[in-house]
């Protein structure tokens, strides 16, 4: 299992938008992958519904994981994709 924390940096938090592009993108992966929140509460990253259940604002703490042939990489890129703040800046 690769894992890796982060903080939601973007001013909206994991609203619709946000969600859906974090969704495209782990769908692009074999891997089984899982959001978790700071309360340990965890989401399957290939459903929108799921991820918007974990409440995810500015400055949240999660950790992104995933276990599969590609692990390694859909972390990266998952990561990636939140440090860029969804691309709103």
């Amino acid at each position: 299992m690769t894992a890796r924390q982060l903080t939601i940096q973007n001013e909206q938090g994991f609203h619709v938008r946000p969600a859906q592009l974090f969704v495209d993108k782990a769908n692009e992966f074999a891997s089984k992958i899982q959001v978790k929140n700071e309360n340990g509460d965890a989401a399957d990253a290939k459903s929108m519904l799921e991820l918007m259940t974990l409440g995810l604002v500015k400055g949240s703490s999660i950790t992104i994981e995933a276990e599969g042939p590609d692990q390694q990489e859909a972390v990266d890129s998952l990561a990636q994709l939140v440090e860029s703040k969804f691309g709103e800046d």
